[in-house]
């Protein structure tokens, strides 16, 4: 992935963690739709899990101890949605570490 011409700041550190229990919980027990089925919601779901669960580990708002129980939640979900996956699996570290605002990478441990 190529970084963004505009670089833009991460979200809001209680909006990340919100959106992101919100994500859990519909991945737990996802809503029947007519566009897509359950273990479709479930596998889109997790992508985003673990692609917030990234930017989580590495928020700049966030003490160490959160970014670390950040990180060992991301290495738990990132086989998780392998698993439910269609083959594509998620993206890559490199590829979500390029979507980090200039000099957020420091924070990555």
């Amino acid at each position: 992935m190529n970084r963004p011409a505009d670089d833009l700041p991460l979200p809001s550190l209680d909006a990340l963690l919100a959106g992101t229990f919100t994500l859990m919980t519909g991945w737990a027990d996802p809503v029947s739709s007519r566009h897509a089925t359950p273990a479709r919601q479930r596998l889109l779901m997790a992508r985003k899990i673990v692609a917030n669960l990234f930017f989580l580990k590495a928020h700049p708002h966030a003490s160490p101890a959160l970014r670390q129980v950040m990180a060992n939640l991301h290495a738990r979900w990132v086989p998780l949605c392998n698993q439910a996956g269609d083959g594509q699996g998620t993206a890559t570290e490199a590829d979500l570490q390029a979507l980090l605002p200039l000099g957020s990478a420091s924070l990555l441990h």
